[in-house]
């Protein structure tokens, strides 16, 4: 367990969440050269069809991470019903290697199986070996790609059971 770490339910669009999510986008335009293309809305990550994380220690914004509810889809064959997608893991540079991620990670697998989720999927990139790291060690097996980057060579896709 990391401890001080304080996670609390926010709103996507709460001002925390938001300057981490612009952080994660920053990482995203310096490792690919753009912002994640991915259509979000801050209404996906409201209870009960999702949920939006904001860690802290010492009252101060570290990690943020969510999953809103996805459904099976013509254009997008390999969701089901009762899947749950990740999105918007992101941990502040000078926190990484506490184990905080991991934690984060747990907590939003535990809510998304709560809320009656089935199956947590995500999408990640080649150039974010850490996060593929956490993913296959927390029981993610690779998964075809879906989504706006179905088709990108750089893309991963993983999911996990929530059982």
């Amino acid at each position: 367990m990391a401890p001080g770490l304080d996670l609390r339910a926010v709103g996507f669009d709460h001002p925390d969440a938001v300057a981490l999510i612009d952080a994660v986008q920053q990482v995203y335009v310096e490792r690919y050269g753009g912002a994640d293309r991915t259509p979000v809305e801050p209404g996906e990550f409201a209870p009960p069809l999702g949920l939006f994380v904001v860690g802290y220690t010492a009252d101060q914004p570290i990690l943020c991470g969510g999953w809103r509810l996805r459904s099976a889809a013509p254009d997008d064959p390999e969701l089901r019903d009762g899947d749950v997608e990740l999105k918007r893991m992101y941990v502040v540079d000078t926190f990484r290697g506490r184990r905080y991620a991991r934690r984060l990670l747990a907590e939003l697998e535990r809510a998304a199986a709560e809320a009656g989720g089935l199956r947590m999927v995500l999408e990640t990139g080649t150039r974010q070996p850490e996060a593929i790291a956490l993913y296959r060690s927390s029981g993610y097996l690779e998964m075809a790609r879906f989504g706006v980057y179905r088709h990108a060579e750089d893309s991963r896709c993983f999911a996990k059971p929530l059982t």
